[in-house]
């Protein structure tokens, strides 16, 4: 740990180095008398040097052996990605036997599959997935991203313990074992009986790739590489009714004009009341068209073996409704995670969405020498600057939800972060609401105009670009403009499209349905991600939806040694009815929370779900110092 502590410091030294000879031989007198960079080599050293304090209290010791001797249990783990190889480390770091199941041919997660300029939003000092992480800088890229998740892999002798290539179909209880605290058989049971479970999917599976009409016909079903290494089987649908309101939901266009797709086992046909079929294509910008809520979110109903899909095919289409040669679109249409190789070089790049990956796919555009981007929004986010101070300040609200005081929060943000273009503040949505964007730089491609920001919804591809129904500032998809008219309609013209539109969230059909009752599925589990029906199945970062916070930080480890005291403490264990309580007094404590009870959090809220995890048992407070900061019970072997 000291050599590479080492190399880092000697890499931020070359760096400053190399800026001040830089700066020597052009004579740049103001970069020689500016304080500021010396100041910054001195905060770079600084952060190494607190990492290292860091590593020396919460290390867990890795084995020296490939064999545990004597291990408590077996745990398997579903997924390699940065949280499945956490949670691996530290189980067998407290001397539990761990197998890892991932589905792809490597380690690493959704950091496997995006792009080389993807970086960290938040400070890496809030990114500590695993105590013995040692960052180069604040703000690490992929590359060292996935560095990282491999060393800590292969330090705590995982590699012979990881089945690549190997997706988990099946997880059932093992004979004559039943829940809470029943034994587990993964797949065919090859691997023997686990003691628990911890599933570690994530949420952003296959990239969402929805087609618009006029899109290029490649590109209707282009094959989609698994956007999360840790994702397991077709992950086309989630367990949750769509929200308008969330960034990552589909556009109504989107919803109700795409191409139709065969209808898979697990996915049911959509019906707008009665009406089980239509004499035409759905228009989105017809009148009398439903709204996009009564498409995305009603209660689907099954399909009878005499009914078809409600779908036109293009042969049944008039000649008014195909879209012609001119009518598609004639450009590049690219993922937000494929923009590695894209020749974006002073072309017009047009971003369909506003979340983390349009903001991301508008930085990258720009960087690779795009002329100008158009992000199409069809909800406003918030965006918070990469202030470790600040961000850390918002996240420490207690509460979770929306309260009085947010206010100053928004009124701050809107008069020093939005300065200069305070239309893109969100209307009628609080900070503590949905999940913001962490960006210093695309408010300021805004100011400056290398940014166009459209707020509207997009409707279809065109021979040059996109039609974009365009929106005010409050004005909700479906809405209507004065005297009950639509809104305006405009072409965008650009020679690529990037569809920012983010991932599909992986299923968990691979475990026993009972585990999630009705009324107690993702994200209404106990402590957000124990199922309520036996509290050996932990699902780490697969029931998140909205926080403030980060999901690659030490509650990672905090919920794994939680599980393991309950396989070692027959006394600590809650019974499935304690479960279903603590989950019923949270949505108690929080109705009329936007987004459900557990939709959204704030990471001071999960500390404290931790907490009092202990302090209302006090038959668990022996086991504080081990759950919480990871002292104790070391590995034997």
């Amino acid at each position: 740990m000291p050599s590479r502590a080492l190399v880092a410091a000697q890499d931020t030294l070359r760096v400053y180095s190399h800026d001040l000879l830089a700066a020597v031989k052009t004579f740049n007198i103001l970069y020689l008398i500016n304080p500021w960079p010396t100041l910054c080599l001195g905060l770079d050293l600084a952060y190494i040097a607190i990492q290292l304090v860091i590593i020396a209290l919460f290390k867990p010791k890795p084995p020296k052996s490939g064999k545990l001797k004597k291990p408590y249990g077996r745990i398997a783990v579903v997924g390699a990605g940065l949280t499945g190889v956490s949670s691996a480390a530290h189980a067998i770091a407290h001397n539990f036997e761990v197998v890892i199941f991932e589905a792809n041919k490597d380690v690493g997660g959704i950091w496997a599959n995006v792009n080389k300029t993807s970086s960290l939003q938040l400070n890496s000092l809030l990114y500590r997935f695993h105590p013995a992480l040692l960052w180069s800088r604040a703000f690490p890229y992929r590359d060292e991203i996935l560095s990282e998740i491999r060393r800590i892999w292969k330090e705590y002798k995982l590699e012979s313990r990881t089945h690549l290539n190997s997706p988990v179909t099946s997880i059932r209880r093992a004979d004559n074992t039943q829940s809470p605290g029943a034994k587990w058989v993964v797949n065919d049971g090859a691997d023997g009986v686990f003691d628990a479970v911890i599933v570690t999917v994530g949420t952003c599976g296959k990239p969402m790739m929805i087609g618009l009409p006029g899109m290029p016909k490649q590109h209707e079903n282009k094959p989609q590489h698994n956007g999360n290494s840790t994702s397991n089987g077709d992950a086309t649908s989630t367990d949750k009714p769509i929200d308008p309101r969330d960034e990552d939901t589909p556009s109504y266009a989107q919803v109700a004009s795409q191409e139709p797709t065969p209808i898979e086992r697990h996915q049911k046909e959509t019906h707008v009341g009665d009406a089980t079929s239509t004499d035409k294509p759905i228009d989105p910008r017809d009148e009398d068209t439903p709204s996009y809520a009564q498409v995305a979110s009603q209660e689907p109903t099954p399909i009878e073996p005499h009914q078809k899909e409600t779908h036109v095919a293009d042969d049944d289409k008039s000649d008014d409704d195909k879209p012609s040669d001119e009518e598609t679109y004639q450009g590049t249409v690219l993922h937000s995670s494929e923009l590695d190789d894209a020749d974006l070089e002073g072309k017009t790049v047009l971003v369909v969405g506003s979340g983390a990956s349009g903001v991301e796919a508008v930085e990258t555009a720009l960087q690779r020498g795009a002329k100008r981007t158009v992000m199409f929004a069809r909800d406003d986010k918030w965006i918070l600057p990469r202030n470790i101070v600040l961000d850390t300040t918002i996240s420490a609200q207690p509460f979770g939800r929306e309260m009085p005081l947010s206010v100053v929060w928004e009124t701050l943000l809107k008069y020093t972060q939005y300065h200069g273009v305070e239309d893109l503040v969100p209307y009628n949505k609080g900070l503590y609401e949905s999940t913001p964007v962490l960006n210093d730089v695309f408010l300021q491609h805004v100011r400056d105009g290398r940014c166009e920001y459209v707020r509207g919804d997009t409707l279809r591809f065109t021979k040059s670009g996109v039609l974009v129904r365009v929106r005010p500032r409050g004005s909700k998809s479906g809405d209507k403009g004065p005297d009950d008219q639509p809104f305006q309609e405009k072409d965008f013209a650009g020679p690529v499209v990037v569809l920012a539109t983010g991932f599909h969230k992986p299923e968990l059909d691979f475990l026993p349905e009972d585990l999630f009752p009705e009324g107690y599925g993702r994200p209404n589990l106990y402590l957000q991600n124990f199922s309520t029906e036996d509290w050996s199945v932990l699902t780490t970062n697969s029931s998140y939806q909205n926080a403030i916070g980060t999901v690659g930080h030490f509650h990672i480890g905090i919920y794994t040694r939680i599980l393991l005291l309950l396989l070692l403490d027959k006394n600590a264990r809650p019974r499935p009815e304690d479960m279903k309580l603590w989950v019923d007094f949270l949505r108690w404590v929080k109705q009329g929370a936007r987004g459900g009870a557990l939709g959204f959090f704030t990471y001071m809220e999960l500390m404290i779900w931790c907490l009092t995890f202990h302090v209302f048992r006090p038959d668990r407070l022996r086991w504080i110092f081990f759950t919480m900061q990871g002292w104790g019970l070391g590995v034997k072997g």
